[in-house]
């Protein structure tokens, strides 16, 4: 056995990705581990090549000298890509056909954190593949050291030239803020500026890991203030913000409201759904039922599936659907692209689809139906106890007879709308919504889920705080 033995923090070892906070819980030795059994395992299936690339963060280029230097002791030819965003990886182990990719990044968590995402092949690489690499490394159970190769790539215009492709917008110019948050998508928000038609105004362009404008996650309301400030003194179309490594999405409006990702998922879908009619369109538990019915009106098939990006991605995969989307900006487009999360490439399709329009992208928010919903709401729950008191709440509930949809969690339908329940695959925490046509209705749904966990000896949420209105 070659003399190679790592223990990783257990608590680094999440269900989509491996996280944790540098100098603590993830270190230098972490990331030549990852690298040294990541390299085995695509050794052991014939592979030699891996894609690798890295975010703004501060303590990102040192992560990922170590991870490159474990790849190569297994053997691997590495293509490194430099500091990007992760979906720009993505198209790389395609662009260059690689047996696997890794991406060092803390995406949207505070500064001080840093992780890796990984794919094996064209899937990705989680749940049991992570809890098996941790005890692999603990095991040494990895190929003889070897001298493996690296080399550099600049792929960034090949990437924003695919990208450019599918923009199909019409004769209007659209005025468009961007925000990249001083994350790792920052240059390449600013090289499609540059090439889009219209007017661009873009904010914090500047790669800076220590996020110096806000917190560089575009799904709370008060990282979007700043853009929302900007699109109404430019008199902008539309705002579109990046998280941390631009796999995330957000959207304002011309009269700076918030497009939340299922109504964003609602604009998307009505165009797929013209060249592909009856498509499968996959949303998480937590989106708006609103999102749904307007699929099949659109005459699209609305599936509803489990929350995370490596779920999510799984299932298009199984259905061939050429749509996905969670509530958190995640955004999949396998109609003319490869079936991963870009917020890049679902920006470019958005503006084209708005450019086409002849109204506004307000006035198509304003169109869909109105309903009333919580915020998500996350309360602590211990590690051992998340799931089981989501199952002790199923089988009450089932002794209730009420109507239940169990993708993931508890979603519960009722004559006022529908509320959710389900434990965090990546925290210990339970994760809430509810959403109605009406306050009263919604008062009543709150107080259903409270009554549920005070059953299996839970405090209730707080609830206080707005409704959004969506």
């Amino acid at each position: 056995m070659p003399n190679f033995s790592h223990r990783f923090d257990p608590t680094s070892l999440r269900e989509y990705d491996i996280r944790g906070v540098v100098g603590k819980t993830l270190s230098g030795e972490d990331a030549f581990a990852i690298g040294r059994v990541f390299g085995t395992i695509v050794s052991r299936k014939g592979g030699t090549k891996v894609a690798v690339g890295y975010d703004g963060r501060l303590s990102s280029p040192t992560l990922e000298e170590r991870l490159v230097a474990g790849l190569m002791a297994s053997g691997m030819e590495v293509i490194r890509i430099g500091c990007a965003p992760t979906p720009m990886l993505y198209f790389a182990a395609y662009h260059f056909g690689t047996d696997g990719a890794v991406m060092v990044t803390g995406s949207h968590n505070p500064p001080d954190y840093n992780g890796f995402k990984s794919m094996i092949g064209k899937k990705p690489f989680f749940g049991a593949d992570i809890q098996n690499l941790g005890k692999m490394a603990a095991e040494g159970d990895v190929v003889a050291e070897a001298q493996g190769s690296s080399r550099q790539v600049d792929i960034a215009e090949d990437y924003v030239a695919r990208l450019m492709q599918d923009y199909d917008g019409g004769d209007r110019k659209l005025k468009v803020v961007w925000d990249p948050g001083n994350g790792s998508g920052a240059e390449i928000t600013k090289m499609l500026a540059a090439r889009l038609p219209g007017e661009h105004v873009v904010i914090n362009g500047e790669i800076d890991g220590n996020f110096p404008a806000h917190h560089p996650d575009p799904t709370v309301a008060k990282n979007l203030e700043q853009i929302i400030a900007e699109v109404a003194r430019q008199g902008a179309d539309l705002g579109i913000a990046f998280d941390g490594d631009a796999d995330r999405i957000g959207v304002v409006d011309n009269e700076g409201n918030i497009l939340f990702g299922d109504q964003l998922l609602v604009v998307l879908a009505r165009d797929v759904l013209k060249s592909k009619p009856g498509g499968t369109i996959i949303a998480d538990v937590k989106a708006s039922q609103v999102l749904f019915d307007e699929v099949a009106k659109a005459g699209g098939t609305p599936l509803m599936w489990k929350t995370g990006h490596s779920l999510i991605k799984s299932k298009m995969a199984e259905t061939g659907a050429p749509l996905a989307g969670e509530m958190s900006g995640h955004i999949f487009f396998a109609d003319k692209w490869y079936g991963f999360d870009d917020a890049p490439y679902s920006a470019v399709r958005l503006l084209g689809i708005i450019a086409r329009m002849d109204e506004t992208l307000s006035q198509v928010r304003e169109a869909m139906p109105k309903v009333i919903n919580t915020p998500e709401l996350r309360f602590d729950c211990a590690e051992d106890r998340k799931f089981v008191v989501v199952k002790e709440v199923k089988d009450r509930l089932a002794a209730e007879g009420a109507k239940v949809q169990d993708v993931d969690g508890v979603r519960v339908l009722t004559e006022d709308g529908w509320w959710l329940l389900r434990a965090s695959n990546t925290q210990a925490v339970l994760v809430a919504r509810a959403e109605a046509k009406s306050a009263e209705g919604l008062e009543r749904l709150k107080a259903g889920i409270a009554r549920q966990l005070e059953a299996s000896g839970l405090a209730a949420p707080d609830f206080s705080g707005e409704n959004a209105g969506h």
